[in-house]
């Protein structure tokens, strides 16, 4: 998994690519620690994921419900692969996802 971040308006985009799983998620959520006291908003980019594990599916909902004191987390740009695996946990009820 790689990030980019970009930061615009108390909105900052994480653009992620590869894999959000055991080994990767971690990852994730230092990138969220490092960026979450100056958030508004998070917006994660997943136009390039290929797959999301359950452990990806733990450090995105805990990304959720830390920013939903704030702007909230938006899912943006989910492959086909990561809105089924979102679709058939019910997470698609509880998380703002874009096109």
């Amino acid at each position: 998994m790689t990030t980019a971040i970009s930061f615009e308006n108390d909105v900052y985009t994480v653009v992620i690519s590869g894999r959000i799983d055991t080994l990767t998620a971690p990852e994730l959520e230092q990138t969220f620690k490092e960026i979450e006291p100056k958030a508004n908003k998070v917006i994660f980019d997943m136009n390039a994921v290929e797959y999301v594990s359950s452990a990806g599916m733990r450090a995105i909902i805990a990304v959720h419900r830390a920013m939903s004191q704030k702007g909230g987390l938006v899912l943006r740009g989910l492959t086909k692969n990561v809105r089924t695996i979102i679709n058939l946990t019910g997470f698609n009820k509880v998380l703002t996802i874009e096109e």
